[in-house]
């Protein structure tokens, strides 16, 4: 049953990296139309209402004071989250949002450390170096092509720092045993509560004829019922399957994949240096995960 489960968090973990990949490509061309705030709200609702409807409707706290994590988990997983990474899509590629936030599993294993005490090995301080190195050889080097702004640089770490926080918030409550679907459910309904903070004080400034238009009502549908309601849940149990740390892996993969989308949509550039910071980054987020191998304990003596 073990094994079973592995195989199934890490398939839902591969699916999941795939299609939030792309989520950078589809934002970027949302943004030409919408505000970062139009696009975040309209996607979360969509996700809710399909979640909604799934999980027929919304489930009650085992306990009063979970409540605090629900909510906590909105904050962090969807509303600070994608505000930074869509803010950070404004003034950065989406190619250099996407190797930035390729730090989350950093965040998480520290995360994780502090809250769940996991042990953090030589390895890990290693490979967050080399992968620090990385990201800033990528962002110095898009100054002269893609407009390097500081203020997309940061946001992109902060939207890494706060997923770390979330991926183990979730893991606290997959614990105490929520399903997965009422549970994102009720973390999407908490994520745009929080958001209506910011709505009413920017408004919706996108004219009607914005919202209409078939190629930004198709990314929002690509956004709100795929990269959010299903991935979400995906995610979610994933890191109820895997852990938070080893869930966070398969992130590494993600800049890759997302240079080509906005390659083959966005028609970005990455130059030779970039591609080695990036390489970079992706290795140092995988050395951050090797283990020192234990050493066997000596049998007892039994005589």
């Amino acid at each position: 049953m073990t094994e079973n489960h592995s195989v199934q968090g890490h398939a839902l973990a591969v699916f999941t990296i795939l299609v939030w990949a792309t989520t950078f490509v589809a934002t970027k061309v949302l943004l030409r139309a919408l505000s970062p705030l139009e696009i975040m709200i309209a996607r979360f609702a969509l996700g809710f209402i399909a979640l909604l409807i799934a999980g027929k409707g919304l489930m009650k706290a085992q306990e009063k004071w979970h409540e605090l994590l629900f909510a906590f988990a909105g904050l962090t997983g969807v509303t600070l989250y994608f505000l930074m990474e869509n803010i950070a899509l404004t003034y950065i590629s989406a190619s250099l949002v996407g190797v930035i936030v390729a730090s989350a599993p950093l965040f998480t294993a520290l995360a994780a450390a502090v809250v769940l005490h996991e042990r953090l090995s030589r390895w890990f301080f290693f490979g967050f170096l080399c992968a620090m190195a990385g990201i800033a050889l990528s962002s110095l080097a898009g100054v002269s092509e893609l407009a390097l702004d500081p203020r997309g640089v940061l946001l992109g770490v902060g939207a890494a720092l706060v997923w770390g926080v979330y991926s183990v918030v979730i893991r606290k409550l997959g614990a105490m045993g929520y399903r997965t679907v009422p549970l994102t459910c009720r973390i999407f309904g908490y994520g745009l509560l929080f958001l209506l903070v910011p709505a009413c004080i920017e408004g919706f400034p996108a004219p009607l004829s914005a919202w209409t238009q078939p190629q930004n009502i198709l990314n929002l549908l690509f956004l709100g019922l795929l990269a959010s309601a299903t991935c979400f849940v995906t995610w979610n149990r994933a890191v109820f399957l895997l852990g938070p740390v080893k869930t966070s892996v398969y992130i590494y993969v993600q800049p890759v994949i997302t240079i080509v989308c906005s390659a083959l949509v966005l028609h970005e550039t990455m130059t030779p240096v970039m591609w080695l910071g990036t390489v970079l980054a992706v290795a140092g987020l995988v050395l951050s995960e090797h283990r020192d191998k234990t050493p066997a304990a000596p049998a007892s003596d039994q005589s």
